[in-house]
């Protein structure tokens, strides 16, 4: 089932035929993880590991067993002290040493402990096993149970295996030059049956999954699963992601992460200062979706030659040449553009030669005060002057008779964008809006986990709030 602890290259013997990978949704065989999240020790708590146990019913919540140094410990224990581990490897110890012990003479070694959670489910089925056996519990991580062979009593027991394991997924990373599977090189692995798939890990850490489990689909795609069944992190539509260390930013739209394939697309729809900076893995969670080109109010050319105007996440077709002309547009600032690019926005009314307004403007009742927003022969109030700051900023507010206003349609009221963040004036409750709804923080620590910016919280009047929704909570698994 396993392979592991071996500096020895591994000799593969093929049959059948090497294939190249079949598409997973958002299955990438090539990076799994990033080495930062394999490494990092401070991602769950003791307590947060307890809870997360406790929320699964998991068996291993009431279950004490000895740690790899003999003493008893609960296996939430066993778990943490695994994560912030120590290499004593040619030290001597006293019989049972002390944390303090292993502090002052051992090297740390540090393992995120969600990893440690998954390979358990992943291995032994230990998460979620209410009534496992004893050969689970001994053999929890797979560790010394090498393929065709009987596992080896040397690393027998709850806290043997997981020590075991965090010291060995911290030297694979590293050490990776010491092991078979390296990133930056390409190797045929079993894939499902008596197939092979051909694999190129990018990173330390998913080399080092490989090292530990040589399968794709029978080991490391069930492990990419587990991972995401129980910590990527979802992030609502219109939220701007970026992978830390990396220069693209992406859009949530409809479960699907979009690059912005341009500075201009990006800065002309939103504020720099919203990014949220993210883990490749939790990035990489997304299926892409279609690239985002055109910046704001760009003029496209289908193949067949038909004109959109692009608005936020909508084309509206100018009806015909002479429409363009009366608009006054160039023709040099239309942009050719692929079906693929005009197919991925949806379609919006069509610009003829009584459209008014076509890319929206903002006018005022000379009379009365109020502010409407105006396109192509509709109103729709603004009920709050956050608007005017935030997602109205770059247009100007033009005061017109009350007899102009009049001879518009009234529609529902302006809304905000999803993604954006608001509270009300009379309540310190922030929330996030995502499709018409707002979704609650359940607190200001999960606001802060989750990467977003205490400024960039909009107070808006507790009347424009009440138009939304409640929706879901947003919260992190833990």
């Amino acid at each position: 089932m396993i392979k592991k602890n071996s500096i020895i290259p591994i000799l593969l013997f093929i049959f059948g035929l090497s294939l190249a990978l079949p598409a997973r949704a958002d299955f990438d065989p090539n990076f799994i993880i990033s080495d930062e999240d394999m490494l990092d020790a401070s991602a769950m708590s003791l307590e947060e590991i307890k809870a997360f146990l406790q929320s699964k019913n998991s068996y291993l919540s009431n279950y004490s067993t000895m740690n790899c140094d003999g003493q008893i410990k609960t296996a939430a224990e066993i778990i943490y002290e695994a994560a912030n581990n120590y290499d004593c490897e040619g030290i001597t110890l006293s019989d049972k040493p002390t944390l303090a012990e292993k502090k002052q003479k051992c090297k740390p070694v540090t393992i995120n402990p969600k990893m440690l959670l998954v390979l358990l489910q992943k291995e032994q089925s230990l998460i979620e096993d209410s009534e496992p056996t004893q050969r689970q519990l001994d053999w929890a991580v797979g560790y010394g149970c090498f393929d065709g062979q009987a596992c080896n009593t040397r690393w027998q027991g709850l806290g043997k295996q997981l020590n075991s394991a965090s010291l060995q997924f911290y030297d694979y990373v590293t050490r990776p030059n010491a092991y078979t599977y390296q990133a930056g090189k390409t190797y045929t692995v079993s894939n499902t049956g008596s197939t092979t798939s051909i694999i190129k890990p990018v990173n330390n850490a998913t080399a080092a999954l490989y090292n530990y489990t040589p399968h794709v689909y029978n080991g490391n795609y069930n492990f990419h699963k587990l991972w995401g069944k129980y910590f990527t992190i979802s992030y609502p539509n219109g939220s701007l992601l970026q992978a830390a260390g990396e220069p693209g930013v992406w859009l949530i739209r409809n479960g699907q992460k979009s690059p912005f394939t341009t500075k201009g697309a990006l800065t002309s729809r939103y504020d720099l200062n919203k990014i949220i900076m993210v883990s490749k893995t939790d990035l990489d969670a997304y299926p892409k979706g279609a690239p985002i080109k055109f910046p704001q109010y760009s003029l496209v050319r289908s193949p067949s030659g038909s004109i959109y105007l692009l608005i936020d996440d909508k084309k509206r077709l100018i009806e015909n040449e002479n429409v363009f002309k009366q608009i006054g547009y160039n023709p040099e600032e239309v942009f050719d553009a692929s079906w693929e690019d005009i197919n991925s926005y949806t379609l919006g009314t069509p610009i003829t030669a009584s459209s008014t307004y076509i890319t929206g403007a903002l006018l005022q009742d000379k009379k009365t005060g109020g502010v409407y927003y105006v396109e192509d022969g509709i109103k729709a109030p603004l009920w709050d002057a956050s608007l005017l700051k935030t997602k109205f900023k770059k247009m100007a507010v033009v005061p017109v008779e009350s007899a102009k206003l009049d001879s518009y349609q009234t529609t529902s009221p302006v809304l905000f964008n999803d993604g954006e963040i608001l509270k009300s004036s009379a309540s310190p409750a922030v929330y996030i809006i995502e499709n018409g709804k707002k979704r609650p923080f359940i607190s200001g620590q999960v606001f802060e986990d989750l990467g977003y910016k205490w400024e960039n919280i909009i107070t808006v009047s507790p009347k424009l709030l009440a138009l939304y929704d409640l929706g879901e909570d947003i919260s992190i698994k833990k």
